[in-house]
Parts: C-alpha cells; structure tokens; sequence
C-alpha cells in the first residue's frame, strides 16, 4: 500500500512540475526533487526490465504506466528475491524524496491553464500560411530587380548580394524567394545550408550534387578532399551562369573558403549569401539589411496565423494585449510565429479570453537568463516550450541529438522515439501512427519547420531552428537529458553522474579522455558517429541500452555484433553493415527489438536468424532481397513495416508474405510473373489488411485483373500504389478496394 500510494503521487507530481507555467518555474529544490524522482524511475524500470528478461516475458512497453507495473512486480515475493534489487533500498528512497516532496511543497507548484486543443485540419495550413511572410513579397521583387539590373549586358562580373540580420528575421526565407523566382533564367544553381559549425566537404559536395545531380549522383560515395572538392566547382562552373545560394554563414574564414569554389567568370552569374555577421556580410560584397518587421505587417502576420486573415483583427478586449505581444515579439517573425500559433491551437473559449492572451503576455517576460537577442528568443520560444504537454517535451528535446540545419527524416525519428518508450498508445492507432501526429503537433506549434510534404499532406522531413535548437540543447543539458562528447562540443570533464543518453562523435583521443571516468552502466541510448570506432567504449560496458544508433559508424564487424546481440533490453538497433558477414544466431536473445535497421549488408548474408524477432516492428535491410533467404518469414507476424523491395521467386513466397497481416507498407519485385502468381498474390493482399502503400515491380502482369474480383477483405486503408507495369497499373486501381 504504501509503495503504491507513494510512487502514484511522485508520477502526478512529476507531470504537474512539467507542467509549471514558464512565469511561475519550480525553484532550484523542486527542480533536484525531480530530478531525482526520475532518475529513481529509471533504475527501477531498468531493474524489472532484467528481469522481464529473464521470465521471457519480450512485450516491450512505453515508459507510461511503469508504476503500475513497478507495484505489480515488487509486491510479489518470488520476484522481489529474484529482481535482484533491494526492495529496503527502494522503500528507503522513496520515503526519502515523498518526505522531501512535502518539505519542498512540490504540491502547491501552479498548473498551466487547461483545455488545450489542436486543430489537425490546420497542422500544415498554418506553417503554409507563415512561410508566406507579410512583406517578403515585396522584398524578394526589389531583391529581383536589384540583382538583375544591367542583366542585358554580354559580359559582367558575378554579382555578390549579402542578406545580413539577426536570426529569426526571415533571410532564408528571402533568399529562397527570390532564387525560386529567378533560377530558370540560369543554367545551373544550388542552395546550400552552411551552419554555425560546418563540415565544409559536405557543403561542396551538396552544391555538386545540386549543380548537376546526373553527373555528381554517386558524389558522397567518394572519399574528396577538400581542396579536390574546390577545384572540381572551380571547373564545372567556368563557363556556366550559375546562382548560388549559401545560407547561414557564421564567420570570414568559412566564406574565404567557399569563395575560392565560386569561379568569378563573367557570365551574370548571382551569389547569395545569408549571415547574421556584418563582417562576413560586407566581405562578401554588396550587403542587404533585415530589419524587423513593422509594427503594421507584424499585426498583419499575427491575425493571418491566428484568425486565417491578415484582415481580421483582434477582438476589441484582446486588442491592448495583442499589441504588448507584438511589441515583446520586436518584429521578428519567427517569434510572431510561435506566438501566434500557439495562441491559434487554443479552443474558441480560450482565444478570445483576456486573462489567457494576459497570461501569455506576462510568461514571455521570464527569461532562461541574461537580456541578449538570442536570450531573449529563448524566453520567447520556452513560452512554447513549456505550453506543449509532457510527452511532447520529451520528444522535442529528444531533437537537440541533431546537429544546426540538419534536414530530419520524421519516419526514422519516429522509430527512435518508440525505441525510447517517449511514444504513447492510443486506441485504434499504431505507435508509429500517433508519432506522426505527434511531429504534425510540434509543426503546429512551430518548433518544428517543415521541409518536405508527402502525399497524405503531412510532414516527411522537417528541420529545427537556430534558436529552438538552442532553447532544447540549454534545457538538455540542464535535466541532464542528453550528454554530447566529441564533434563540436567543447571537451569538458563535468559531466553527469548518470548519463541516460550519450552521443559520440570521438574523432581524436582527447575528446575520448573525457570517457576515462565516465560510468556507462546507466545508459539507455547510444549513438555514435565517427570514423574511429575504436575510441569509443567497448560495447559490453553498456547494460540496459534501449537504443543504440551505429548507422554513421564504420568499423562494425561480426564481434560487435555479438556483443549488441547481449544487449537484452534493446528496443532499436539501426548499424551499418559493411562489414558484418554474418547475423549471429544470438540475435534472438533481443525479444524487445522493435526496429532493425541493418544497411550495406551484403547480399550473400543470410537473413534467416531474425524470424525469432517476434516483436519486430520495422525491418530496413538490402533493397532486392529474397524471401528466400529469409525461410520463415511469415513468423514475425508484429512487422508494420518493410523497408527496401522483397524480391518474389516463386509463388511459394506469397504465402509467407501474407501472414505478416500488420504490414502498412509493402515493395515487392517479381522476378518471373506468369499465370502461377495470380492466385497466390490475390491471396496475399487479401490477408494484408492494414496496408496503406504498395510499390511493385517486375514483368507484365496482364491477366491479373480477372482475379481481382477475389480480393476479400484486402487492404481496405490502400491508399498509394506504385506500379512499374503500366499497361496493367489503371485496371488493378480500379478493382482495388482503395
């Protein structure tokens, strides 16, 4: 009784601390009560999670609801004796922080107002609307006309445009509008994204790949140097008018460098660059200054997010706090944005109430610290921040993992989230499902920016901003969420006692001296990322891994492979299999694994010890692998999705194929389709009832349609085929149940 009572009430008190209004923040005893609280929630998980292990019990499950599962374990003898914890020491710490809960008045923290709601119909309308920034019209026509002006001239000199201003004030934006209204006039162009700590190779390559993409497509698969990479622009551009776009430059030394690619011919070629630095901006060449926008186009932005037009106003009360938003908002419209759409995703009640907007207003005056710009977004943005419930927190600061301008792939993301446990069940939905609307939630609210758009109208791939990124990379760090060693991150020795999630991007031995001291017993998730494997820790020292991402790391080989293979808690595993030449029979020791990402293995490697996988969600292997190589197939009956194309020798196959009855996505290649396959394949679709989306390949399949009429039930939610067999692709569509 008493465990139950007091790890209930620690849960509550954990949400509703999460849930502090940001002018209103728990002081510094509260925020170590949490603190603890958590950490206490995690040995205890990881401690029942050895030994579900151990009873065989793989259904793996999300972090909410441990309680309930803690009490169901703890409060049975045989399994306090065989956990191998101390149930004093836990009863012990619990009474310690319930005791400190009372002292420290966790009780009596303020909740945020309730009655939050979103809008799903209006999660892309929104960032569409905002993109289209009051003004930039306007800008972008006078940008045109500037840079064009004398372009009926034979000859001249590239001209060189620097868009400088704080961040946040829309240069990129800019600057991607006038090079979409201007670039069909060139013969070749590339916009490519520097950051404040860029990989230079990168970046030239990128700006191959998009000067040519035909002749660089196999680009990053080459080893260039950087001094090859600049040569090689220097000759392709040389007698080619060309526009460049080079977004974010933070300092003179990278621009000297990218400025020796850029052939200086005279073609009327047009160079663009983005910076917050004046100096970069005015060594670059002619300088274009962001200001904010004006007190007019800010409304205008403002009631166009909220209330749909920039001709609408705010209401008659809500008109003096409006204008106090606006005015802390400064005219930058990124945070006008956030403002805004958080304003927007309330209910009807809730947006047209004084108190809130005044509530809101008062929240943006409490800062992380310091009164800089970029401080001051801070305050502006963690508004946002703190109004996003629990689950959305985490998942957000989950994103500082990535590095500036990194272009973000949501169904990898996802994925990672649910091997972490950060995604919650709902009724009727997959957990890759409610990922998605957890994305479309974080795009609504504008920390998250939309680059690429799919078929269903949601997000596909999205980046974070300058300044989210540094609002979530601050609040990491101070709950002690992420621990980062390596890469950019300056080398430090002060790092947290228990480290629950580590990314490596160890590249020299200093950074790796950081580690010496380092316990890795604690750690739930792994990533790593570097060309010097063997800097990083032996694998064995880290005990109850959920995640572990060695996809960018060369140097993995069949050892390793073992030494994951003992990693029995393991929900995702994505590595790159270079040079693994065999999957080892231990592999099935990982009853929780959910995702298996598995790239470059080779196709001589037999793929049969994963059947064991029985709680597989997501496969991603070699593209064109057999069924056959894979006997057994049939048996992971959890997987929803497949990624790469299923190779189909022989009708045979489909059976296996069809038992896989979860599977939302499917690409199959038929060998040698004859009359054979119809039945067989009608059979298999029949079973595949929750597909959504089917790509195939292969010969003519002609007389399929006259077993269509056979297809019962068959996937119902179908809404995407791909078909390489044209003559046959408008007859299936049309008899499929889409």
């Amino acid at each position: 009784m008493f465990l139950e009572t007091e790890l209930k009430s620690m849960e509550a008190a954990l949400i509703k601390v999460s849930e502090a209004p940001i002018d209103h923040p728990p002081d510094v005893q509260v925020k170590l009560w949490t603190r603890e609280v958590r950490e206490l929630s995690y040995d205890l998980e990881d401690s029942i999670d050895r030994f579900m292990v151990r009873v065989g019990d793989g259904k793996p499950h999300s972090f909410k609801g441990f309680i309930d599962r803690s009490l169901h374990l703890l409060t049975r003898g045989r399994i306090q004796h065989s956990i191998g914890i101390d149930i004093k020491e836990i009863r012990s710490r619990i009474k310690d922080v319930s005791e400190r809960r009372d002292r420290y008045k966790v009780d009596l923290v303020p909740s945020k107002p309730v009655g939050r709601s979103i809008d799903n119909l209006r999660l892309s309308a929104l960032y569409r609307k905002a993109t289209e920034l009051v003004g930039a019209e306007e800008k972008s026509s006078d940008l045109v006309k500037r840079l064009m002006e004398g372009d009926k001239e034979a000859s001249k000199q590239p001209v060189v445009l620097s868009i400088v201003g704080f961040g946040g004030l829309g240069k990129t934006t800019l600057a991607n509008l006038v090079y979409e209204k201007i670039k069909g006039q060139f013969v070749c162009g590339a916009f490519v994204y520097v950051s404040h700590n860029p990989d230079v190779v990168k970046v030239f390559k990128n700006m191959l790949y998009q000067l040519d993409g035909d002749k660089y497509r196999d680009i990053n698969q080459g080893t260039w140097s950087e001094e090859q990479l600049i040569w090689e622009l220097r000759k392709f551009l040389l007698h080619k008018r060309y526009f460049i776009v080079i977004d974010d430059i933070w300092n003179t030394s990278v621009w000297e460098t990218i400025q020796c690619s850029l052939m200086h011919n005279e073609c009327g070629s047009i160079i663009i660059i983005t910076t917050r630095n004046i100096d970069v901006a005015k060594q670059a060449g002619s300088v274009y200054q962001m200001e904010p926008l004006s007190l007019s186009d800010s409304t205008k932005l403002f009631c166009q997010i909220i209330f749909g037009s920039e001709d609408k106003c705010p209401p008659a009360n809500l008109a003096e706090v409006a204008g106090k938003i606006l005015q802390k908002c400064g005219g930058v419209p990124l945070a006008i944005i956030t403002m805004a759409s958080m304003l927007a995703n309330k209910t009807g009640k809730e947006i047209n109430t004084h108190s809130y907007w005044s509530h809101v207003y008062q929240s943006m005056g409490y800062g992380l610290d310091g009164s800089t710009n970029v401080k001051n977004m801070r305050r502006i943005l963690s508004v946002s921040y703190y109004d996003l419930p629990s689950h959305l927190k985490t998942c957000l600061l989950y994103l500082s993992l990535y590095p500036e301008d990194y272009r973000i792939r949501t169904r990898g993301l996802i994925w990672k989230w649910i091997g972490e446990g950060f995604v919650h069940e709902e009724q009727g939905k997959s957990l890759y499902e409610v990922g998605k609307d957890y994305i479309e939630e974080l795009v609504n609210t504008s920390m998250l920016e939309p680059v690429g758009i799919g078929h269903d109208g949601k997000t596909v791939s999205c980046r974070i901003h300058d300044m989210v990124l540094d609002l979530i990379s601050f609040l990491s760090n101070e709950e002690h969420f992420l621990t980062k060693v390596g890469g950019q991150q300056p080398v430090s020795l002060d790092l947290p006692k228990k480290v629950r999630r580590l990314s490596l991007q160890i590249s020299q031995e200093e950074e790796a001296k950081q580690l010496a001291t380092m316990s890795f017993s604690h750690v739930r998730s792994l990533t790593v990322s570097t060309e010097v494997f063997q800097l990083t820790p032996k694998l064995s020292a880290f005990l109850v891994l959920r995640v572990l991402n060695l996809k960018k790391c060369n140097g993995v080989n069949n050892h390793h492979f073992k030494d994951i293979c003992n990693m029995f808690q393991l929900r995702y595993l994505s590595l790159n299999a270079k040079f693994i030449t065999e999957i080892p029979r231990e592999i099935r020791n990982l009853q929780f694994l959910q995702v298996l990402d598995i790239t470059n293995l080779g196709h001589k490697v037999k793929m049969t010890t994963i059947i064991h996988l029985r709680q597989l969600l997501r496969l991603c292997s070699r593209s064109g692998w057999s069924i056959k190589q894979l006997d057994g197939f049939g048996k992971l009956t959890s997987l929803q999705e497949v990624k790469g194309t299923i190779t189909i020798e022989s009708p045979s196959m489909l059976h296996d194929l069809g038992c896989l009855t979860n599977l939302r996505t499917l690409g199959i290649n038929f060998r040698d389709w004859d009359e054979s396959y119809e039945e067989p394949f009608i059979q298999c679709l029949s079973n595949l009832v929750s597909l959504k989306s089917m790509k195939i390949k292969g010969t003519m399949m002609s007389s399929l349609c006259s077993e269509c009429d056979k297809l019962y039930p068959g996937p119902q939610q179908l809404c995407s085929i791909d078909m390489k067999s044209l003559s046959t692709k408008m007859d299936v569509i049309t008899l499929l149940p889409v």
